[in-house]
């Protein structure tokens, strides 16, 4: 399993970092679930996909409807996926670690969840099937620092 840490400073947007990874992983032929703690930023959310950019969709739906398992991106509050995603995608900076059920992780945090992301890669750290990638923001391009 692979975890990707992305550490979102002040002036990173983490919808367009989302958005971003949604249209990567579209483009690959892959399925998401984005999970989120709060209903608020899952509908935020889900009106900056549909908004995202006029030249591409990204085909989406808030968890709950008769077509989640169709969705190839669902929005969750839990990490069940039925829409049989196989990468998960952390949006609130909560760790949870059904993520390790997924094939890749993308872990969004800012400064507010910062100790609680040091504390899941520290977790991760003996874990053999586990590989661990730490993403920053520099000067606006994403680095990988670790």
């Amino acid at each position: 399993m692979r975890i990707d840490f992305y550490q979102l400073g002040s002036e990173v947007s983490p919808y367009g970092v989302i958005a971003a990874l949604c249209s990567k992983l579209i483009a690959d032929g892959e399925r998401l679930l984005i999970v989120a703690g709060e209903e608020s930023m899952l509908a935020r959310l889900d009106r900056q996909l549909w908004s995202h950019s006029p030249s591409s969709f990204l085909p989406h739906a808030l968890s709950g409807g008769a077509d989640d398992s169709r969705q190839p991106i669902l929005l969750s509050t839990g990490v069940d996926a039925p829409n049989a995603a196989r990468n998960l995608l952390l949006a609130d900076g909560r760790w949870r670690e059904a993520a390790q059920h997924f094939d890749r992780t993308f872990y969004l945090f800012d400064d507010d969840s910062i100790e609680e992301a040091r504390a899941a890669w520290r977790s991760l750290a003996g874990k053999s099937e586990s590989e661990r990638h730490y993403w920053a923001n520099v000067d606006g391009k994403w680095v990988e620092k670790a």
